[in-house]
């Protein structure tokens, strides 16, 4: 059964048994995600992006995850598994989804929705049950590229600091050069914390932020842009690892705040 949230003229949808995906954010009636059983903005946990040839180490043992993306895996496990929920109010969600199998290690994600008139802030939490891994999370939305009232496409404005080297294998090659003109799918570096602006001319202004230093922008499709804001870059198991520990759970936020002219 679907989630909704609502503050003022805002709405979002939230489905748990598809990942817990949000299949909608409208913004005084007007669709802001694409749509589709594959759209909307899924979860990236318990890593994002890619995972070079679906292996990672963790200390001396080497680990092998599904190649869903080959020769690769990508973009995690829990967008493909039924989430619970824990509560929700008209303007907030709490849901979880446990971590196993093909994922090596035992624990539990929470993922919390926060919506008010003007923005919507998500917030990541990721725990072991015993074992320390390494891990990510991070957030793939699909942002309309054109919201279909006969206004201008969407502006990409960000100002990162270094952007990952992609390899022909489309993974990163760990040096860090200057950022490229676009069409991307590439990860950048924004030590300060991310911060990207998406401005429809003269029908909506939404920014994406977070703590978290990397995001990946994907535009090489007409339909959307994508803006990934998360806690490491591609292959970050393997190069960036930041472990889980009993006393220290990975937690990840981040906020889309709006204005309109």
């Amino acid at each position: 059964m679907q989630t909704r949230l609502s503050a003022g003229d805002a709405e979002l949808t939230i489905n748990p048994e598809n990942g817990c995906r949000i299949e909608s954010l409208r913004i005084g009636g007007t669709e802001v995600l694409r749509q589709g059983e594959r759209y909307g903005s899924f979860p990236m946990v318990p890593w994002c992006g890619r995972t070079a040839l679906g292996r990672f180490r963790d200390g001396a043992t080497e680990h092998r995850l599904p190649v869903n993306a080959a020769p690769h895996a990508i973009h995690g496990t829990v967008r493909n598994l039924a989430w619970k929920t824990v509560r929700s109010s008209a303007t907030e969600a709490v849901l979880t989804c446990e971590l196993g199998d093909p994922w090596p290690y035992k624990g539990l994600v929470t993922q919390v929705f926060e919506l008010a008139e003007d923005a919507l802030t998500l917030r990541f939490g990721v725990e072991t049950y015993a074992d320390s891994f390494p891990a990510q999370a991070g957030w793939h939305p699909w942002f309309l590229r054109n919201l279909g009232h006969g206004g201008q496409d969407v502006r990409v404005d960000f100002a990162p600091a270094w952007q990952e080297e992609r390899g022909e294998d489309h993974i990163p090659t760990g040096r860090r050069i200057d950022p490229l003109p676009g069409p991307w799918d590439d990860c950048f570096g924004m030590p300060g914390g991310v911060d990207v602006t998406l401005t429809w001319p003269g029908e909506l202004e939404l920014k994406v932020t977070s703590r978290s230093e990397w995001v990946v922008i994907y535009d090489e499709q007409a339909e959307a842009v994508c803006v990934e804001p998360q806690s490491g870059p591609p292959n970050g198991l393997n190069t960036h690892p930041r472990l889980v520990t009993p006393i220290d759970p990975l937690e990840v936020e981040s906020v889309w705040s709006w204005r309109r002219p």
